[in-house]
């Protein structure tokens, strides 16, 4: 599937806690292609008429379910383009997206007891999985999410649409109870089963190690790492 370019407006946004933002563009031409997992380049300028060399953007995973005709992303701000984002962009806001990208959930990996690990705003490529009906193909998922705090965890709403989430959810809060525990993990799920991995860089890599330390083979763990 080619990347293309959209023209879009920003129709939502909320802002539940400092320097987090969600929002929600409608296109304002075609309809939205992409899979589950995947990412878009997000452009500001604007000064870009749609044509010309690619201006300066940034990656964000689309959280929302492809079936859905707008698309949602959540960040967080940390440099000089998301301050400008948070300073520039307001409800009626017209960005340009670039999309799609990646191939996190299309590379060959086992649907049996899969298992997904998220930290804090990695949640959102997972989610465009969880709440598609493609996710209904993975057989006795195993899903470990972390947050800084129980308020933290604000995708309640897209969670709650998965079959037995009580039986397939793990939550750390860092606050209440510890950080993810990847040891803890990997000894209840071994090494023959496929582990997606998403959240801070750092973490990730942290993870990947660990897991090939415990035996699990590379190509076993799956990751974007655009970040």
């Amino acid at each position: 599937m080619l990347a293309k370019k959209y023209r879009s407006e920003l129709v939502a946004t909320s802002n539940p806690f400092k320097s987090i933002y969600t929002l929600e563009f409608k296109s304002l031409g075609m309809a939205y292609k992409y899979k589950p997992g995947q990412f878009l380049h997000l452009a500001i300028d604007e000064e870009y008429d749609g044509i010309g060399q690619w201006p300066e953007s940034r990656c964000f995973s689309m959280q929302s379910n492809p079936d859905d005709s707008n698309i949602k992303i959540t960040y967080a701000v940390k440099g000089n383009y998301t301050r400008q984002m948070e300073e520039q962009l307001k409800v009626g806001s017209k960005v340009w997206l670039k999309l799609p990208y990646g191939d996190l959930f299309t590379r060959p990996h086992s649907k049996k007891n899969t298992v997904f690990i998220a930290g804090g705003t990695g949640i959102t490529p997972f989610l465009s999985l969880f709440t598609n009906e493609s996710f209904n193909e993975y057989i006795n998922p195993q899903i470990y999410l972390g947050f800084r705090t129980k308020e933290y965890n604000v995708y309640n709403n897209e969670l709650s649409h998965l079959r037995n989430s009580s039986k397939l959810i793990k939550l750390y809060f860092e606050d209440t109870e510890s950080i993810i525990d990847i040891q803890d993990i990997f000894d209840k799920n071994g090494s023959l089963n496929n582990y997606f991995i998403s959240g801070p860089p750092e973490m990730i890599k942290i993870f990947k190690q660990t897991l090939i330390e415990k035996g699990v083979p590379s190509f076993n763990i799956l990751s974007d790492d655009w970040e």
